[in-house]
């Protein structure tokens, strides 16, 4: 066990929500293409068309520690910004501030799995949607792709089964799906969707690299091979784009590789579940709920106990410390309680998991992410192409 002595290191600042994270790519590209109603918080180029990339996970530095994998998107980090992903540092969280331009504590996705208050019972945001849940009452707010599907052609190019996914419905629906299943299938279909349209809006998904991470590790063979791959094909679709086009890449969070014997099993230890109705989240990022009934008392147990376990290697908070330090933003009353009463974000490498919900095989995974470090939370925003000045005013 870890001193409960141990130095805690101060909480990283909230995400940059309404200045400098992903929720303002998609807003931003919307004003640069004079959608009305749009703010270009990123100052980006007036453009006729504009595409927008997400690479999932990959991290700020993830891409500046393997960039000898992606000589294409090296070449492009010295005019790069960088970004702040959504908390958690999760794909639902992210792509649903991306998708709607809110924060967390706004558009409802707060986590991988969270709490449903009305059910009492835990509900996944990504694959495995639960029926019971309405992905549109959910995510209530229009997204930005369908508002800007209003005023001229918008266009996501994915996988197939993201077509009428959840999580589309949720935060990324409006416009024309363009289903591609390979790399080189989506980057053709994409040239060829934005060429077909003098004025555009594009969403152009990739998901291997988070794929490869979660499986081998963002260390791995395997994770700078798919790099690899998507840095060609991006390098080739830069060639291939019709004029007066602005495209943009960027990602949805970082990765943390996990060593077998940094992956715990916290449920093994009844003081940090005592009084414990539900657990949530991610294995770097756990919402803990509290039986309705439990007083005050025992939630201060039972983070003194989640102190002794973890201090030195989390950030132990209360729902109330993360709302005030703005990490999910501006909260709205109905997403509160999708809020864990207590979060334990990882700050070392360690992944923790409730082992009585928890598929085993789900400890095999190597790369995680859902906290606040700088390799979960740091983003970068490249500029693959823009229209050339003098262009377009």
């Amino acid at each position: 066990m870890e001193s409960a002595s141990a130095p805690a290191e101060p909480l990283p600042k909230a995400p940059g929500y309404g200045q400098s994270s992903v929720a303002e790519v998609l807003t931003s590209a919307a004003a640069a293409l004079s959608v009305p109603g749009y703010t270009n918080t990123l100052g980006l180029p007036a453009a006729r068309r504009v595409c927008v990339i997400m690479v999932d996970g990959l991290g700020r530095s993830l891409l500046k520690q393997r960039s000898g994998h992606a000589p294409y998107l090296r070449s492009l980090m010295h005019t790069g910004r960088t970004l702040s992903a959504a908390f958690p540092t999760t794909t639902a969280a992210s792509l649903a501030s991306l998708g709607t331009g809110l924060a967390p504590g706004q558009h409802g996705m707060v986590g991988y799995d969270v709490l449903d208050p009305g059910q009492d019972k835990v509900v996944n945001m990504l694959g495995n949607w639960d029926a019971g849940v309405d992905p549109k009452l959910w995510q209530p707010f229009p997204t930005v792709l369908e508002r800007v599907a209003e005023h001229l052609p918008v266009a996501t190019v994915s996988l197939p089964r993201f077509g009428d996914s959840a999580m589309t419905r949720a935060a990324l629906r409006g416009g024309t799906f363009v289903a591609g299943t390979g790399i080189h299938a989506r980057v053709q279909a994409a040239a060829e969707t934005l060429a077909s349209e003098k004025r555009m809006l594009m969403y152009f998904y990739f998901n291997e690299l988070d794929k490869a991470g979660h499986r081998y590790g963002a260390q791995s063979s395997e994770w700078g091979g798919a790099l690899e791959e998507i840095d060609s094909a991006l390098k080739r679709f830069s060639t291939r784009l019709p004029p007066d086009t602005l495209v943009l890449l960027t990602g949805d969070h970082g990765m943390v590789d996990t060593a077998v014997q940094d992956r715990f099993d916290f449920s093994s230890d009844p003081r940090l579940v005592e009084g414990v109705r539900h657990t949530a989240g991610e294995p770097r990022m756990v919402h803990l709920y509290l039986e309705p009934d439990a007083p005050a008392a025992a939630r201060e147990d039972l983070r003194a106990a989640w102190r002794q376990a973890y201090g030195a290697k989390a950030w132990i908070l209360t729902r109330a410390e993360a709302v005030e330090a703005g990490l999910f933003g501006s909260v709205r009353p109905e997403v509160l309680p999708r809020i864990g009463d207590l979060l334990i974000a990882a700050r070392e490498p360690i992944a923790l998991y409730d082992m009585r919900r928890t598929n085993p095989s789900a400890l095999q995974m190597v790369g995680q992410h859902g906290s606040l470090t700088r390799a979960e939370r740091e983003v970068p925003l490249l500029t693959l192409a823009q229209p050339a000045k003098g262009g377009r005013k």
